[in-house]
This record gives structure tokens, sequence and C-alpha cells, in this order.
């Protein structure tokens, strides 16, 4: 069996240009659904630290009212957005929706775009050595042919853990925000991240990571009509944690967020979450989450200057320090 890990197993045609004549749909009016995106953010927000306060990233038209899928950290707290698609047309928009915890974000044209919508696909099926392409705006030339080379969990650092996410090679120059589509030119996830280890191992390998459409599905309703799923919020902490040597250590701490509040450090390592063991992010998340939703008290063991001691962080809602979109 052909081993993905291998380079030798990589196709020649990984990161070309997808030609008209290899794929069994209309390949223009598919990538003529991504649009490129540029939002302007207050330099006030409480992302803009972090984010910056000009963001540039792409989109994908998912219905003929103008609705445009995109990753949410390129949207969150911006006060403006502009869309330009490939037949130059560039229209204003507003956010619609960021939804913490699957990371995607919707946003309205004000305008008509002109251009076709993407059908949407299943990511379930999606499997190893799956040829898709990843698409950023400009047709063509703006768009690679990719393989998945993994489908696993993905935990980040932010507080932030999706199941199932697609991991791609080689890495799109564009990935903020790119549509990918299977071999029948269906959507079936949104470009989050660049990605040094796209194959789980010691290797560098370079790719994206990609948000699977399948955790869409659930929540869209909502987000059109209330600008958030309908559940209650995660409990957030406001803390930024890497694993190291097998160890949770604070990397980063949000200003004035829960736990700095609460009197962590950075540099703190974290040994247990309401009094059970931890020894990795997707169990710590688990374990915070499963406590109750936002406003929860989190107990948290701590090891500061070789000395083990606790304290509870009073959690809240991530939003509630982020500006709210202008919801018509």
């Amino acid at each position: 069996m052909s081993d993905p890990s291998n380079p030798q197993f990589w196709s020649t045609r990984l990161g070309s240009h997808p030609k008209r004549e290899d794929v069994p749909f209309e390949l223009d009016n598919i990538l003529s659904s991504v649009v490129s995106l540029r939002a302007s953010i207050p330099e006030d927000a409480f992302t803009a630290p972090l984010l910056g306060t000009e963001r540039e990233g792409q989109g994908v038209i998912v219905d003929d009212n103008g609705i445009v899928l995109t990753i949410g950290y390129l949207i969150t707290e911006a006060e403006k957005i502009w869309l330009i698609g490939n037949n130059n047309v560039a229209v204003p928009a507003d956010v619609v929706a960021y939804d913490q915890e699957t990371g995607l974000g919707l946003v309205q044209a004000l305008g008509k775009l002109g251009l076709p919508s993407a059908e949407i696909g299943d990511s379930s099926p999606v499997s190893v050595g799956e040829p898709v392409i990843i698409a950023g705006q400009g047709g063509t030339e703006g768009a690679v042919n990719a393989q998945v080379v993994s489908v696993r969990e993905f935990a980040g650092s932010w507080e932030y853990l999706i199941e199932n996410a697609i991991f791609t090679i080689p890495a799109h120059s564009k990935w903020s925000g790119a549509a990918a589509f299977n071999q029948v030119g269906q959507l079936i996830g949104i470009g989050s991240l660049y990605i040094q280890q796209a194959i789980p191992g010691d290797e560098q390998i370079d790719g994206n990571m990609i948000v699977p459409i399948d955790i869409l599905k659930p929540i869209y309703n909502d987000l059109l009509s209330m600008g958030q799923p309908s559940k209650p919020p995660r409990p957030w902490l406001g803390m930024t944690t890497a694993e190291a040597d097998d160890k949770l250590v604070v990397a980063g701490l949000a200003k004035r967020g829960p736990a700095m509040l609460a009197g962590v450090d950075l540099g703190d390592m974290i040994l247990g979450i309401a009094g059970e063991p931890v020894t990795g992010l997707p169990t710590m998340f688990r374990k915070i989450w499963a406590l109750g939703s936002a406003g929860v008290p989190v107990p948290l063991t701590l090891e500061r200057d070789g000395e083990t001691f606790s304290l509870t962080i009073q959690s809240s809602a991530r939003t509630d320090y982020l500006k709210k979109p202008n919801l018509n």
C-alpha cells in the first residue's frame, strides 16, 4: 500500500494549478464562488494586538443571497469588509456571525456579486490520499491541486478543539478562508492554518489545516438568524497553553481575561482541572467544558517555581470581550 508520509507517494501534479480537462465539473464556475475578503478592525478591538487591524483572506459564496463563508478570525470585530470576485466586482459586506467553537464565520454581501454559489458537500467521507482543490480568489491561477494526508483531531493553544480536521499538502499561499473542493466540485472545508506537521511525526511537512464543512451544518441556520449558535457558549479562560515535554505550560494570557484576573502567571504548569490530572490539550479543554457553560468556576491545580497550588478561575464567554457585529 502506498504511504502518504513518503514524499515519493505525492503525485507530480500536487501544487500545480487545476486544469479544466482534468475534472468532471465546470471548474471556472466552481472557482468563481471564491472571493477575496478584506477586513478593517478598530484599533481598540480586543483582537487587534494579536490579529492586526487590516486582515486579508478568502471566502466562499454559499447561497444565492450573497452569504459568504470564511474563517472567523478574519472578520472578528470587523467594522468594514470588502469582497472582490473573479469578475473584479467589489462590494461591501457586513459580519453576520463568528462561531467560536468551529472557528467559522459568515458575512453578507451588501451588493450583487454576480457570481455563482458553491455547492456544500460532506466532509465526513474525506479520507487520506484523496485529491482536493484548495482555492483562493483568482480562478485557476489562485487554486492548487492538493491531497489529504491526515484527518484527525486538532487542538489549538487558544482554547480551540475540533474533530476530524482535514490536513492537506502542499500548503496554499492564501490559506485563510480558502475553499477546499472535492473531486466533484463540492465544498468540503474552509482553510484555517498553515501547518508545519501536516502529517503527524517529527518530520516537517508543510500543509494546511482545513475546517471540515460538516461542523457548520448543525449551526448554520442559527448563525444566520441569531448571529450565534442557540446553545450556551463554552467557558473561556483567556489562556494560551502550550504542550512542552509532555507538560502543559501557560504561554499567554489575555489582557484582563479570566485567567489573568485569577492570578495565573506565564510559565505556570497546569497539572489538573477540578481535581483531575490533565496530560494534553484535548483532555484539558474537554474537562473545562464539561464543567458547564460560560461563567462556571474552573478550579485549576498549578505548579509554579516547584510549588503546587490551586486557584479557581471565574470563566467567561469569549464573545463578552469582542466588539459585536451589526446584525440587520
